[in-house]
């Protein structure tokens, strides 16, 4: 049997058929209003085309980012496809595969298929350097990729003076029957020479992760997730609440909060709505400055700079 990877302190997500049962029992009991829809900018394709320059970030959906810093074109779990099985997109892509201008580098966070999507990264652009959680190498090289690194937590790897480092979370992975956590999961740490930092967080339940990875960083924009939580006892180990999501977003002293993985996929019960109104809510009742929390449109180009 190949080496199965676990998370800090043993934290366990496998949940059983009973568990299930319950969940969609629950389930039909509940009536969800999902008519609200994320707003949809229209996207500046020239500017993602020719910037060389700027430090950008544009969300396309889920956990697909593309962003720009020190002239490369980076791009997180791309997913463009319109279902995941019997899941389908509630919000287009906010860009055309076709219109993205050609990757330099793509970051895989985890195995689950609204994460990593191969038809997604063999229809984008250029030839990337693709880098992705121990375990995973293997399943791209014979899918014909040829520049991929693996990386286990905390490596770090330096691409045109760019460096990636890969970071806890606490999750799982699986994409058949028998390969429950034969690959890792995390996120990235993303630093440019005198440029922001990100931290793309991937997909996470709360844990003391968040904590160590403030203390290793100087975090400029926190990509937290803070959709597909519900039910809660379910869900709990391997997703974050959005009032969790802001702990994750203290505990890691970033400076700005960017909030992704809600309202592309309905992966649990609860709406797109939902989830924006507990992050408002939640970051109301602390006080939090309004200008550190920024919550882009699908396609809307943000202006990133290193906090002062």
């Amino acid at each position: 049997m190949g080496k199965r990877y676990e998370n800090l302190d043993g934290v366990c997500t496998t949940k059983t058929f009973a568990d299930l049962r319950r969940w969609y029992a629950e389930r039909r009991q509940k009536k969800k209003d999902w008519s609200y829809t994320l707003p949809h900018e229209h996207i500046d394709s020239f500017l993602l085309h020719t910037n060389k320059n700027q430090t950008l970030l544009t969300w396309i959906g889920h956990a697909t980012f593309i962003i720009q810093i020190n002239g490369l074109t980076i791009v997180t779990d791309p997913v463009w496809a319109k279902r995941l099985g019997t899941i389908r997109r509630l919000t287009d892509p906010a860009i055309p595969i076709h219109d993205v201008p050609p990757a330099d580098v793509i970051l895989i966070s985890h195995s689950h298929y609204d994460h990593l999507h191969f038809s997604s990264i063999k229809q984008l652009k250029g030839n990337p350097l693709i880098l992705v959680p121990s375990g995973l190498r293997s399943s791209f090289l014979k899918r014909g990729f040829e520049r991929v690194v693996e990386c286990c937590w905390w490596d770090t790897v330096v691409e045109q003076n760019v460096s990636f480092t890969f970071v806890p979370a606490q999750h799982w992975s699986k994409r058949t029957l028998f390969d429950t956590n034969t690959s890792h999961w995390g996120g990235w740490v993303i630093e440019g020479k005198e440029k922001p930092t990100f931290y793309f967080a991937g997909d996470s339940g709360y844990f003391r992760g968040f904590r160590a990875i403030g203390e290793r960083f100087h975090i400029d924009y926190a990509l937290l997730p803070i959709g597909a939580y519900e039910p809660e006892w379910f869900m709990g180990p391997q997703h974050v609440t959005p009032e969790e999501a802001v702990q994750a977003f203290v505990d890691c002293r970033a400076n700005t909060f960017i909030p992704m993985h809600y309202g592309t996929f309905p992966l649990a019960d609860d709406t797109p709505k939902e989830a924006l109104d507990r992050l408002y809510a939640e970051w109301e009742r602390r006080n939090f400055p309004s200008e550190q929390l920024c919550v882009p449109k699908l396609g809307e180009i943000v202006y990133c700079e290193t906090a002062t």
